[in-house]
Order: C-alpha cells, then structure tokens, then sequence
C-alpha cells in the first residue's frame, strides 16, 4: 500500500498518498475542481495555492498541479487575482521610458523587498524584470519575464501594489512589436497564408480521420 501523508485542506484533515500533486490530492479527497484548475500542466497559472507545514511559520506559495502534498500541510487555495491591466492600443504607444510611466507609475514605488521574487511560483527574479521595466530596458524585461504564467501570486505580497505580470506582459509586446528582429520567414508564411496557399492543405488535414493525425503527429519532422 502507498504511504500516505497528513495534510489539511481549508482546516479539514485528509490521508493522502505522499506520490499526489495538490491539486490530485484535492481531487483525491472528494473535492470536485471546476475553476482554478485549468491545463494542469503549470502554463496557465489558474491554480495559485497558499500553504504551511505544520510547526513552521512561513507561508509559502506554488501551483497545486506542480506541487507534491507534504506530511502536515496546510492548503488554502486562491481565486484568480484581479491584477490591474491597463487599456492600451500596441499600435499607437512606443518603448519608452514615458509609457510605463504613463500606465504603470507604481513601478516606480518598488521598496525593493524582493517579496514578488520569493513568491514567484516559477522561480523568476520578478524584482530585477521591473527593474529593467523602470529603465526601459524592455528586450532585458522580456527575457527575464518570459516564463511567467500571470498567476498573480508575486502581486499578491507587494506592498507597492504593483501588477507585475501586466507590467511584463506589456514588456514583451513592446519588444516583439519594436525592438526584436523581424521574422522573414513568418512574413512570408503569413503571406502566403493571406493569399490563399495553403487552403487546400488545411482542408486535407481536417479532412483525415483522427488517427492518421495522431499518426503524422507522431512522426512529424521537428525543426532543429
């Protein structure tokens, strides 16, 4: 028989086996996820998760699809943050330091408490990417930022309130729209596309039975 762990969701106690996710676990203990779960796979960030281990003070925080239950936690998980999003049109602003002053001016409040770093579920330098978002340096922001999911927990434990996930987001799309090079070939791919050239293709590959898709899917010539 599996060995199995002592945890505690919303005050409640459960036995659990110790191999389970949280969110598994969850699931294993009777409850039934509808919201905050998402793709289960730690890419859209939907299931932010607050616990503490028995005897210790520090509240931690993580994605309950990525993280293994632990003898005598206790787990409280959280609804989507309402982080503030500003209305923009990426046609019409430019990467200046003027813009993020202009939609994201709290930036510049940071105390440097490293408290979004420490939180973040995915283990980015959320302090050095504003940072770099203070300054304008947006090909920099972007890079560091790249792997966060917007799950909100960083925003969540800022004193400044500052939207960290938006600022970034806002970061990268002045990079790709500005700053990187551009990609001749998807030019010329979404050209063709425009043009019509590829119709009969898709129309093929939706047109095949399902497994002859998994099977070129299978066998498919991955670019290097």
């Amino acid at each position: 028989m599996e060995k199995t762990v002592n945890v505690y969701f919303f005050g409640k106690k459960y036995q659990v086996p110790e191999s389970l996710t949280i969110m598994k676990a969850m699931e294993y203990a009777g409850y039934q996820l509808v919201r905050g779960c998402g793709c289960r796979n730690g890419f859209c960030g939907a299931c932010a998760t607050i616990y503490r281990i028995k005897g210790e003070q520090e509240l931690k925080t993580c994605l309950a699809c990525q993280t293994k239950v632990e003898e005598g936690m206790y787990v409280a998980t959280l609804p989507f943050f309402p982080l503030v999003k500003q209305v923009y049109d990426i046609e019409k602003v430019k990467p200046t330091e003027q813009i993020m002053m202009q939609l994201y001016p709290e930036i510049y409040s940071c105390i440097g408490c490293n408290a979004c770093t420490k939180s973040c579920t995915q283990g980015l330098n959320v302090m050095q990417y504003i940072a770099f978002a203070q300054r304008a340096e947006y090909e920099k922001c972007a890079e560091e930022s790249f792997d966060c999911v917007m799950c909100g927990v960083c925003s969540s434990r800022c004193p400044a309130g500052i939207s960290h996930p938006q600022v970034a987001e806002l970061a990268r799309r002045l990079y790709g729209k500005y700053i990187a090079p551009k990609s001749e070939h998807l030019l010329k791919r979404v050209a063709e596309i425009n043009n019509g050239e590829h119709v009969k293709l898709i129309e093929d590959v939706m047109n095949k039975p399902i497994e002859e898709l998994k099977e070129l899917y299978n066998k498919r010539e991955i670019e290097k």
